[in-house]
């Protein structure tokens, strides 16, 4: 017999030989319990527990609420709030790119920087363009009749309508003598009120404030944007008593007069007065003496 053979029944042996585990009382040596057990028992009981234990360890973390303790593990609850979340997110960034779009053309148009015409032009889809060779530009008979009808009109009568269809009232933001008045050939959409430093810049209308922060060509400047698309623009303020995002009331105190800013000549207030992206004259509507 090999060596080989002799080694594997003796470990044959070894496992397959009997034991006794007898527990006894240590007082009086009393036997209170007794196991015949092998090696070979010893090592099947120990490793069906252990798959026992993993499998059951398994299932309890699979299938159970304790998973989401464990690292690496996420409930359908949060995959689905944080799916929801990134909409919101994509969601609210492009309504402040539309926004940010928006203030950055206000701006420009106010700074001079383009015409009212540029303005508009800017801020239309120009994905499609039409050659202009393929649009007639001559005027037809009734296009002609209506342009003398029109003619007889006052040429501010559309901006006259809208104010009248949405019954809104402006009131002078201060009361003064008009040092320069509105100029669009020289991009002076504006009336400048003569007016003592620090005399109260009121509101001229109901609405928000949309910018108001300092610029260094016109200083403190306030900018509201009302119902039915006006806008008023106060430039040259001292001080500001409203911040972006404020409500205010028509007539109420939004800023005191100054002499801000490069542009500035002396204490005045430049006030300028917008109808759906177009400047129009706040002389005709409102008298400043």
């Amino acid at each position: 017999m090999t060596k080989k053979r002799k080694d594997k029944k003796k470990f044959a042996k070894k496992l397959l030989h009997k034991y006794r585990l007898v527990i006894l009382n240590e007082d009086t040596f009393e036997e209170r319990f007794s196991y015949r057990l092998t090696q070979l028992n010893v090592f099947v009981t120990i490793g069906i527990s252990a798959i026992v234990l993993i499998v059951l360890t398994t299932l309890l973390i699979a299938f159970t609420p304790l998973r989401e303790y464990i690292p690496g593990y996420s409930s359908p609850k949060l995959k689905e709030t944080a799916t929801q979340l990134v909409y919101k997110t994509d969601s609210l960034q492009q309504v402040i790119h539309k926004q940010n779009q928006y203030f950055t053309s206000i701006k420009r148009v106010l700074n001079g920087e383009i015409s009212p015409l540029d303005f508009k032009e800017d801020t239309l889809d120009t994905s499609t363009s039409i050659s202009s060779d393929s649009v007639n530009f001559q005027p037809s008979v009734t296009d002609s009749i209506l342009r003398k009808e029109v003619e007889q009109e006052d040429k501010y009568n559309v901006v006259d309508e809208a104010v009248a269809k949405t019954a809104v009232k402006l009131f002078p933001p201060l009361n003064g003598k008009i040092s320069e008045g509105y100029n669009a050939k020289e991009k002076h959409y504006a009336v400048d009120i003569i007016a003592k430093e620090n005399s109260p810049v009121k509101s001229t209308a109901d609405g928000t404030v949309i910018f108001a922060e300092w610029t260094a060509d016109t200083g403190y400047v306030m900018i509201i944007e009302h119902s039915y698309g006006l806008i008023s623009v106060y430039k040259h303020n001292s001080s500001l008593t409203k911040e972006q995002g404020e409500l205010v009331k028509a007539g109420e105190v939004i800023a005191m007069s100054g002499s801000t800013g490069d542009f500035s000549t002396g204490p005045h207030l430049h006030f300028e007065l917008w109808s759906d992206g177009y400047p129009v004259n706040p002389a005709d509507f409102l008298e400043f003496q």
